[in-house]
């Protein structure tokens, strides 16, 4: 669920899983021009039992929410829901006050575990065990960085159009900054397909081979973003591993007993 999903990878890769593991389920993929069409779309689709949620919704489908698991409580965003439809035969379950009537709606943040998956092992790589970084961009998916870089010991500042409380502007990132913050964490959309040809306005010749540059976007392969900061030496990524990560947790999620 999101709005526009023509870069959605997360149909072929469910529909696959499902079909080596012998299950009868189908994923689809529903853009939904606006959050308050959700409800809707629960009552048109009896079937649904989960939902991932990606951009612009990952903050706003919190409102529907009736349960939210503790670390996606944390870090304020919600990328997978587990749909359970009340039974007004039940009497407990008749009497239940839920947001969306008739539906039990639980969230989770899967973003976490694939980002922290996919970025470990750079840390142990380049021998980053604390310090500072850097999060371009403040939307939903920034969040689950944040909170997975202070797991992993590090001390994250946001980077945005606008500065703010612990929150950069793109004005104020300087050389010097971007130095002393060896871990660099793309969040923004710049770059992915279509507009590969745009990337995040940063000093990039701060870069050193003591980088690690991490790009969420995962089509295509490599980013503008990659490429700049691989020209200076930094060890770099895309999001294709947190992506996979994610939704092998998401399945974890609706399938768990």
């Amino acid at each position: 669920m999101g709005h526009p999903l023509g870069h959605s990878f997360s149909r072929q890769f469910h529909n696959n899983r499902f079909a080596e593991l012998g299950i009868d389920a189908v994923y689809c993929n529903y853009d939904l021009e606006e959050i308050g069409m959700l409800p809707g779309l629960l009552r048109q689709e009896p079937d649904l039992l989960g939902l991932n949620v990606t951009i612009p919704y990952k903050q706003a489908v919190m409102q529907y929410l009736d349960e939210l698991d503790p670390l996606a409580e944390r870090i304020g965003a919600v990328n997978v829901i587990r749909v359970r439809r009340l039974d007004p035969a039940n009497p407990s379950e008749a009497r239940l006050q839920t947001r969306i009537p008739g539906f039990s709606l639980k969230g989770f943040n899967s973003d976490i575990v694939g980002f922290s998956m996919s970025l470990k092992p750079m840390l142990h790589e380049a021998g980053i065990k604390g310090g500072k970084a850097l999060i371009l961009g403040t939307g939903g998916a920034s969040k689950a960085v944040f909170v997975g870089l202070q797991e992993l010991g590090l001390e994250p500042t946001y980077v945005s159009r606008t500065a703010g409380d612990n929150k950069l502007s793109y004005a104020q990132l300087t050389p010097e900054i971007v130095a002393g913050s060896r871990v660099i964490v793309n969040c923004t959309p710049l770059g992915m397909f279509p507009n590969v040809d745009i990337c995040p306005d940063l000093p990039y010749e701060a870069l050193t081979a003591g980088h690690v540059c991490f790009d969420c976007v995962y089509n295509p392969a490599e980013t503008l973003f990659m490429k700049k900061s691989a020209q200076q030496g930094a060890a770099v990524k895309s999001g294709y591993e947190m992506l996979v990560g994610q939704a092998i947790e998401s399945y974890r999620i609706w399938t768990e007993s």
